[in-house]
């Protein structure tokens, strides 16, 4: 099943995996360590972050390694654009204003 990268972000110990991983490329094992969670959950959190496309396994002897695809985290920065905008317009807005009831308040 192809699953989308919002997926991916959605559960915090998702989020949690994908900021780790962000430092540093890491076993199962040693991503297991920072949660309070069985080895197995956090490699079926593995397999949907593979399955987004967000991490990527490297063999290295008998270990595997995880990666984070930082490259694929541009399309929830993309996604957060538009909004982005819209934010940063408003907030210009309510500076405009707040300066406004400042003015007028020194004039009273």
């Amino acid at each position: 099943m192809r699953r989308d990268i919002f997926q991916a972000i959605a559960d915090p110990s998702r989020r949690a995996i994908i900021a780790l991983l962000a430092l540093q490329a890491m076993t199962p094992n040693a991503l297991a360590e920072h949660f309070d969670t069985s080895r197995q959950a956090v490699s079926k959190h593995l397999k949907i972050l593979t399955e987004c496309e967000l991490v990527t396994q490297e063999h290295q002897g008998r270990e595997i390694y995880y990666r984070l695809e930082i490259e694929k985290m541009k399309e929830i920065d993309e996604w957060l654009e538009q909004y982005r905008k819209i934010w940063e317009t408003r907030y210009s807005q309510l500076d405009d204003l707040l300066a406004t009831i400042k003015k007028q308040q020194k004039e009273k």
